[in-house]
């Protein structure tokens, strides 16, 4: 069966508004983690244009690449090492506006420019974080921060 998106808006609050549902509608009924992110990265990415969109998952004591929509990327990245290791180890969102002034920063691609890391918790404990870079500096705002933090909220409760 053939999905579409049938996204609306001008602005981003309301491409995220429209999307969002269409993202639980879509993958709400599977039961595979990996086609959820999967497809939760495509959507994300085919509405916005961003550069890179995926996921990362705890695994072993690293943080493993996942399903993702982009050129090629770092494949294991330790806790507390770049964006994603320290939205790792602090449980946090990160939204950072300039990679390159980012201490540690880990640059899978020199074309990224700015970025957002949005952890997955289930149960109390990070299982993994949703990524998406952009090419373009200063890219992403609080209006990205809560809506893909509510996203990432529901994940959790799908994906693990």
């Amino acid at each position: 069966m053939a999905e579409e998106l049938a996204v609306s808006g001008s602005t981003r609050e309301e491409l995220y508004a429209s999307l969002l549902p269409q993202i639980k509608a879509l993958i709400g009924d599977e039961q595979d983690p990996v086609a959820n992110m999967a497809n939760c990265s495509a959507a994300i990415r085919e509405v916005f244009g961003f550069f890179w969109v995926g996921f990362y998952i705890v695994r072993d004591g690293e943080l493993v690449l996942g399903p993702f929509q982009g050129p090629i990327a770092c494949t294991r990245i330790r806790k507390g090492k770049g964006v994603c290791g320290t939205a790792w180890s602090e449980a946090r969102s990160m939204l950072v506006p300039d990679v390159d002034a980012f201490p540690g920063h880990i640059a899978c691609s020199s074309q990224s420019k700015s970025e957002v890391v949005i952890p997955l918790i289930h149960e109390g404990e990070v299982r993994g974080v949703l990524d998406i870079d952009s090419d373009q500096a200063d890219d992403f705002s609080e209006i990205d921060l809560q809506y893909l933090e509510e996203l990432c909220q529901w994940l959790s409760t799908i994906l693990f």
